[in-house]
């Protein structure tokens, strides 16, 4: 999970060095920022909703985004600690534009529904996460899941792609491992503890092993120093399961993807990005 400790780490550090890519947002709102991230090529026309599904928990709410004609494949997107906002929703309409139907949800839906940035505080961010484990964590992947299946903008003879941040990494691994014949690529960036204390027989890095997915796994510079071998635990595990995984430290600080974060790296994110896009265009076929 990530905590305050990494960003404020990251944040100074990257200062320091010249490393950090500041953008400029727009007007402030209530909700958030306006965002601009770089334009897609050869867009589609999206539309999109907001959306309510039902779990063994209650109702989540979401953001749903898809091709304005057609059906196509799925993809669930965990969001990081600051959840469904508006660099989300953003993320997820680039992602719509390039011929996915896309879900982000509000995992905290439990709680609330948080109004935070990816530059407020953590600290105001944990009461979310209570209530919240890597059951509740499946529970909501088949709903969520099954919700996609039902929608006509789905092409269900395609297999479904997760993608998570911060947090969110080991969400997607988990998904993947409790839906396994409907996941067929799992993307994490800057994900936080996929790879829990030894022993531990549901690492979400063991469980991820057993799944029929493919996998994009991006580790932030920072997080690679503070657990250097994790990286090697991750990528023996995945050969020796025979499972596709492409492993790559990134030379940026944790939480760099959202573009509201203080330590968004466009070249760094961008670069995961087309990665991503290069996955769910070999995976998801």
């Amino acid at each position: 999970m990530c905590d305050k400790e990494y960003f404020e780490k990251d944040r100074l550090e990257y200062e320091a060095r010249g490393l950090i890519t500041r953008r400029q947002f727009g007007v402030l709102v209530a909700a958030g920022v306006s965002l601009v991230l770089p334009a897609v090529a050869n867009a589609q026309a999206t539309s999109d909703k907001d959306v309510e599904i039902k779990t063994p928990d209650g109702t989540a709410d979401g953001y749903f985004v898809y091709p304005s004609t057609g059906s196509a494949a799925a993809v669930l997107i965990w969001p990081d600690i600051f959840g469904l906002r508006p660099a989300m929703r953003q993320m997820a309409k680039r992602l719509a534009s390039s011929g996915y139907s896309v879900l982000v949800v509000n995992p905290f839906y439990r709680v609330g529904k948080p109004t935070a940035t990816g530059a407020s505080p953590i600290n105001e961010m944990l009461p979310f996460r209570k209530g919240m484990s890597q059951t509740t964590d499946m529970t909501d992947a088949k709903a969520f899941i099954a919700w996609l299946d039902q929608q006509p903008q789905v092409n269900k003879n395609r297999k479904i792609g997760t993608q998570g941040y911060c947090m969110g990494g080991p969400m997607a691994f988990n998904t993947a491992s409790a839906v396994p014949d409907r996941v067929g690529a799992v993307g994490s960036f800057h994900g936080g503890n996929l790879v829990t204390k030894e022993g531990d027989p549901n690492s979400p890095h063991l469980l991820a092993a057993k799944t029929k997915a493919s996998f994009l796994i991006a580790i932030a510079e920072t997080d690679d120093k503070q657990k250097p071998m994790e990286k090697d635990v991750l990528k023996a595990t995945f050969a020796a399961a025979n499972r596709p995984a492409e492993i790559e430290v990134y030379p940026a600080a944790h939480g760099w993807c959202p573009p509201d974060t203080t330590v968004y790296n466009e070249p760094a994110a961008e670069k995961a990005w087309a990665r991503l896009l290069a996955l769910y265009k070999t995976a998801l076929a």
